[in-house]
């Protein structure tokens, strides 16, 4: 009963400062910024705020608080993102077209609900809900992180360049040459007691050879000099899907890279900036990456080689790209209901990435969190390490 005592009190004391967090990263935002969706897989910001608000109503507030009332019946329908158990919803492509709720509406809503939930938290709650409020905080810090690529986003597209008062920027690596992994069999999954998503458990045993992963991630001088060697131009570089994006797309270097006067620049949060040779290449593609390690002659890692690595490595700058298909672990149980939706039914046509990046919540990433996108996603904070 002490420790059911220490979580509750533990998710009180979170409670209110990883909300105040999310309110913090718009704090910039004009009020003309909060409805934009300038491409489909981008999500205005005024559809965060309410979507991570709604996630607390319905799983929590709905079920469990006696007489709790719903602040208005249409916001699950506004801002349901893929739970299919609990109703219809808007398809993503249309968020963008919501101009009503306001914004000053949706920032009520937040208010209300956490005057609720904060109330609600004062009371003794079993294992359940605890558990269930401790997904809604992860969960809301997960859009805390896809936030700050979608206000880039949006600015990045701006003919003007905003910037965002949030001090996010990279650092230069600190480390070279390659860690040895030694061949053996290695345990992969997470053991601790503290919470995970349920992606990462089912704790097995997985063979591994012998090879060496860098201990830096590859900077912008190394790309740049993948792009004037013609890596882009190079069909033999790329996989038959990735050499059709290149084309289609007209892909000719990383997001929001631009050649001004015959010299690079790219744009940060920061505005449009030359770009940093020393600091790592950001905004890269699955699709970039495996053809970057075909150009040195090396791979990517696996995400079970990454997993053993990580004890030594320097991690967390950006996600980095593995070569594994992101599938379920032996024994994988996905959670019944809604919250099973929230990591099982994505385990087709995507890779893992292994890691954190500088826009992760504090004490929200850990050595066998697994991150998945589809292989031409670059908008977030993404790179590359190399394996060999």
């Amino acid at each position: 009963m002490e420790v059911l005592v220490d979580k509750q009190q533990h998710i009180k004391d979170k409670f209110l400062e990883i909300r105040q967090r999310t309110e913090r990263i718009c704090k910039s935002l004009e009020k003309d910024d909060f409805s934009v969706q300038p491409i489909d897989y981008v999500s205005p910001p005024k559809w965060h705020l309410g979507h991570t608000t709604w996630f607390f109503e319905q799983f929590v507030l709905s079920i469990y608080k006696e007489d709790y009332k719903l602040f208005c019946e249409d916001f699950a329908y506004c801002f349901n993102s893929y739970y299919n158990n609990v109703g219809d919803r808007i398809l993503r492509v249309n968020r963008g077209n919501m101009t009503r709720p306001t914004i000053d509406e949706v920032f009520e809503y937040r208010s209300y609900i956490n005057k609720h939930l904060s109330e609600f938290l004062e009371n003794d709650l079993d294992e359940t809900i605890c558990q269930t409020v401790e997904i809604g905080l992860q969960h809301e810090q997960q859009h805390q992180e896809l936030l700050v690529y979608d206000i880039k986003y949006i600015y990045g597209n701006q003919p003007v360049f905003p910037t965002l008062d949030l001090d996010i920027s990279l650092k230069p690596n600190t480390s070279n040459g390659f860690l040895d992994i030694t061949e053996g069999v290695y345990d992969i999954g997470y053991k601790g007691k503290d919470f995970c998503f349920d992606n990462e458990l089912g704790v097995h045993k997985v063979y591994i050879q012998d090879c060496k992963i860098s201990k830096s991630l590859v900077t912008n001088l190394e790309y740049i000099e993948f792009i004037e060697a013609g890596g882009y131009q190079n069909f033999n570089l790329w996989h038959a899907d990735g050499w059709d994006w290149v084309k289609t797309d007209e892909i000719t270097s990383p997001l929001y890279w631009h050649k001004v006067n015959g010299k690079w620049k790219h744009y940060t949060l920061n505005g449009l900036v030359d770009v940093d040779l020393d600091l790592p290449v950001n905004h890269i593609s699955f699709y970039e990456a495996w053809a970057y390690a075909e150009w040195k002659g090396m791979r990517l890692p696996t995400e079970f080689e990454w997993e053993v690595a990580s004890k030594q490595l320097d991690y967390g700058q950006l996600w980095e790209w593995t070569n594994s298909a992101y599938l379920p672990y032996p024994n994988y149980q996905k959670e019944e209901g809604a919250l099973g939706e929230y990591n099982g039914k994505f385990m087709i046509n995507t890779m893992v990435m292994r890691g954190a990046s500088i826009a992760t919540p504090k004490h929200h990433a850990r050595p066998t969190y697994r991150n998945f996108f589809t292989p031409d996603t670059r908008w977030h904070f993404s790179g590359i390490r190399l394996a060999k």
